[in-house]
């Protein structure tokens, strides 16, 4: 009897784009069905957008992969040491080989390099991951509730993480290079501002930090300088990408994301597709958020399917709704969008804004969920990008 090989497709990264993508891949409807495997350094998935939660003890930030991944998808726990592109197989941390017949390019965001800040890799308590977030837990667990806690950066996290701990009653301060929350518009970038200043945030816009000392954070903001006292200083500054695509040899940007085509197709391979905040298509990447990473999961995925039924894939087509951030368990600020992602002059807030925020976190796992159960449920809402110039690629690789 004649059996047709199953081709396999390979998904780097279990996060919120590679789950979804290997949820949707897995119902691919082709003849025959493929194979599916999912490499993820972690047994468990991490709900990333509650890791402030977690690292500051007020709620949990991990799932059983039971919970969000499709019955046909095969976990493999390990990590993907390089990519052999022209062999078709991912060489795993642990030793093996996975071969690939198509493979999703899905690792995610890295806390920022503690390395970009002096005393950060000795004194500063990252929390853009779960091992990060987790050491900070730690560190938080055995300080006096009234020690001083500094967090750096202005940004959405920073926000996150320095309400969440201020509403847990200790005294924090908030650093920001530029403007507080730079992406939100003037009537939710006051509103949190408010809050922040209600719940006893000290906040230093347009501050840079220089150091981090093991009790002390050093900043200036024109030619004045301070050395302030800091029991723990939280590094929420940005995020970066793993070194994956360019030490395998593919095309990236400048910080390392994979550059695609606007299909998410590698522009140096059409057997590799990107997904989340690891992929810059066009070299003109997508803000780096959970909600990107759950649409651009499933668009990696319909262009595997394409493939497999022997099709070319369509652009990428996003649509975004709005940012919110929590502050605190009472409140939070919601910033609706256009499409494109740029602020509204509107803004929704207190504890109808918590509400919604805490109806977008679980709506992401019960997202992940019925994907998992019925594959391609996940509806498109966007529309293909407009590119107004050619990309500017830093490229390596």
């Amino acid at each position: 009897m004649k059996t047709t090989r199953r081709p396999r497709v390979v998904v780097l990264g279990g996060g919120y784009a590679g789950t979804m993508a290997a949820n949707r891949i897995a119902g691919a409807g082709t003849e025959p069905a493929p194979d599916v495997v999912l490499v993820n350094p972690r047994p468990n998935f991490v709900h990333r957008i509650r890791l402030h939660q977690w690292a500051t003890g007020t709620g949990e930030a991990e799932r059983d992969f039971d919970q969000v991944l499709g019955p046909d998808v095969r976990l493999v726990v390990d990590s993907a040491a390089r990519i052999d592109v022209a062999g078709g197989r991912v060489e795993l941390a642990g030793g093996e080989t996975l071969d690939y017949d198509h493979l999703v390019y899905a690792v995610g965001s890295t806390a920022l390099s503690a390395n970009t800040i002096p005393g950060a890799a000795e004194h500063g308590y990252p929390i853009g991951e779960w091992e990060t977030a987790e050491r900070l837990r730690a560190r938080l667990a055995d300080l006096a509730d009234d020690a001083s806690v500094t967090v750096i950066g202005g940004g959405l996290t920073g926000i996150e993480t320095a309400a969440e701990l201020a509403d847990a009653g200790r005294p924090v301060r908030l650093v920001c290079r530029g403007v507080l929350a730079p992406s939100f518009g003037q009537r939710a970038r006051r509103a949190t501002r408010r809050r922040l200043t209600k719940l006893g945030v000290e906040i230093m816009e347009d501050h840079r930090v220089h150091s981090i000392g093991p009790d002390t954070v050093t900043v200036s903001t024109g030619e004045s300088t301070a050395i302030l006292p800091s029991a723990t200083t939280v590094v929420a500054a940005g995020f970066g990408t793993p070194d994956l695509a360019a030490k395998s040899g593919l095309t990236t940007d400048r910080i390392g994301r994979l550059v695609t085509d606007e299909a998410l197709t590698s522009v140096d391979d059409p057997r590799i597709v990107g997904a989340g905040d690891s992929v810059a298509p066009s070299g003109q990447p997508f803000r780096m958020s959970c909600q990107a990473a759950n649409q651009l999961g499933p668009h990696a995925a319909d262009a595997v399917r394409a493939r497999l039924a022997g099709a070319l894939p369509k652009p990428v087509a996003l649509a975004f709704l709005g940012q919110c951030t929590s502050l605190g368990r009472h409140a939070a600020v919601v910033q609706p969008t256009r499409r494109d992602d740029s602020p509204l002059e509107t803004a929704i807030t207190g504890r109808t804004a918590a509400a919604i925020k805490e109806l977008v976190c679980r709506g992401v796992i019960l997202s992940l969920r019925l994907e998992g159960r019925h594959p391609g449920v996940t509806p498109s809402f966007g529309r293909p990008r407009e590119l107004v110039e050619p990309p500017r690629l830093e490229a390596t690789g």
